[in-house]
């Protein structure tokens, strides 16, 4: 089993930064596909970004394309989430997803693994 804790939520203000990180334990997870994902209150969850076992591919969904930025480090089995120049409307829970395979993926019921989520505001 994998647990995922995710931090580094919080309340900023429009055009500002926060780093989220995610934490694996219980097996390593540099074989897998790690993503973000977020929901917004009153939204379904939605595909944030996702990268590779190997972090050498990130993917992003068009709305954070060029603003946010996913790593990774296998050494110590977690995962980043950069979000720079933030709106109003990136204000949501955030989830750290884990998929065994190493491949990436838009789909949540591809992750088989989920944290608990970490929220962001973003204030305008």
């Amino acid at each position: 089993q994998v647990q995922l804790v995710e931090s580094g939520g919080g309340l900023v203000q429009a055009g500002g930064s926060l780093r989220l990180s995610c934490v694996a334990s219980g097996r390593t997870v540099s074989t897998y596909a790690m993503g973000w994902f977020r929901q917004a209150p009153g939204k379904e969850r939605e595909f944030v970004a996702a990268i590779r076992w190997s972090g050498a591919g990130q993917y992003y969904s068009d709305s954070v394309k060029g603003r946010f930025t996913i790593s990774r480090d296998n050494a110590k089995n977690t995962v980043y989430l950069q979000m720079a120049s933030l709106k109003p409307q990136d204000t949501a829970v955030y989830y750290c997803a884990a998929r065994e395979m190493g491949s990436v993926s838009k789909i949540e019921s591809n992750y088989g693994y989920w944290g608990q989520g970490t929220q962001v505001i973003v204030s305008s």
